[in-house]
């Protein structure tokens, strides 16, 4: 019999911030191995391209608009998915926002509590409701599912004048372990992804930089910056029967960055 576990027939995943970036990265290499596809994203318009872009792989892909910052709309938003698309085997709570300062004592309270509602209490309410889901079907004899948080980098190294999203960024870690050895009975995973420097629409600026082009990313073993297709892997991975036995990891995808 052929090896497949990486065949996502049947399987159903849900990105956070999936209309762009490394959440459509994501998205498409699921939608590519089968899986239905559930989108999550603020902006209608963007969602709406995603849709029409991973449905030409042949798999269901809806989209719903939320706020992940907003815990009610979070909760709702889990209950219709799950109805809509029949059931929810993987999350990827992948949306998140990136404020940085001039320096840290320049840093505002309102950039620091904006960060966290997004990047930390959207995580939060995303994976809380989505092991309701998971905990409540295996309680019902059909156990299993896979829980990712998108981290960074800056959870693990010392990211100036962004201490803020570092902040949140090493507490989604922190989360993720925690969820994996409260969940694996039920047969839930939990595993955190941490991105090096890829080129998505958060990190324009420093793409835009030459200094940074000069100084930073030759430093990158890989000598290039990533791109969101380089998650499909990735997400196909952590979604897949491969990745039964994985759990409460992090996963560093960074060209070889961090240890240069």
């Amino acid at each position: 019999m052929a090896y497949s576990p990486f065949d996502l027939t049947g399987h159903v995943a849900l990105i956070t911030g999936g209309n762009r970036g490394i959440g459509l990265g994501m998205a498409d290499a699921l939608a590519r191995a089968g899986a239905g596809v559930a989108i999550w994203g603020r902006k209608a318009d963007a969602n709406a391209a995603a849709v029409e872009a991973l449905s030409a792989h042949g798999t269901a892909v809806k989209a719903w608009q939320v706020d992940v910052a907003d815990e009610a709309a979070v909760v709702a938003a889990m209950a219709d998915t799950a109805d809509t698309m029949g059931r929810i085997d993987s999350v990827f709570a992948n949306a998140g926002v990136g404020f940085g300062a001039p320096s840290f004592v320049e840093m505002s309270t309102e950039v620091y509590r904006k960060t966290l509602s997004v990047n930390l209490d959207g995580v939060f309410f995303t994976l809380r409701e989505a092991c309701r889901h998971m905990v409540a079907r295996a309680k019902a004899g059909d156990p299993g599912g896979s829980l990712v948080g998108v981290a960074s980098l800056a959870a693990i190294e010392g990211a100036a004048r962004n201490e803020a999203y570092a902040a949140t960024k090493g507490a989604v870690i922190s989360m993720i372990k925690s969820i994996a050895v409260e969940h694996a009975r039920y047969g839930v995973r939990a595993n955190a992804i941490l991105p090096g420097w890829i080129a998505t629409d958060m990190t324009e600026l420093a793409q835009n930089s030459p200094a940074f082009s000069e100084k930073v990313i030759p430093r990158v073993p890989a000598r290039r910056w990533g791109t969101p297709d380089d998650f499909g892997g990735i997400a196909v991975y952590l979604a897949s029967a491969a990745s039964t036995y994985h759990t409460g990891d992090t996963l560093v995808v960074d060209g070889g960055y961090a240890i240069f």
